[in-house]
């Protein structure tokens, strides 16, 4: 990477939700931009922490015991494990840091699941 990558100029790039776009990587790890809305589904990571920096709007994260409430400017590390739901009212914007090779939707496959291979660079 030569260049500084702007993330509001990143955003602007695409349109799709729950669908994670590549910007970068790091020591194994990928950085990736998501926008998303509605209800999710419930899903863990077996062997992967995953990291969510809310960069516009709002983030519920329910887990089965609790719910975390994200707001802009603030993150949070889901640990490996760890089922969860995101949940976002309004359009949402995410960053999210995890191992290269994770599924987005952990072990759950359905109709919305993004695989790696398909999980464009922007």
């Amino acid at each position: 990477m030569t260049d500084a990558v702007n993330l509001i100029e990143k955003f602007g790039l695409f349109t799709d939700q729950w669908s994670p776009k590549i910007i970068a990587e790091t020591n194994g790890q990928l950085v990736k931009l998501a926008k998303i809305e509605g209800e999710f589904i419930w899903h863990s990571h077996a062997d992967e922490d995953e990291l969510f920096y809310i960069v516009k709007g709002k983030l519920l994260l329910k887990f089965r015991d609790r719910d975390v409430h994200l707001n802009e400017g603030e993150l949070y590390v889901v640990p490996k494990g760890e089922e969860h739901l995101p949940v976002a009212d309004g359009e949402c914007w995410v960053l999210l840091i995890e191992p290269k090779g994770t599924k987005h939707t952990g072990d759950n496959v359905f109709e919305g699941t993004v695989e790696e291979s398909d999980q464009n660079w922007i």
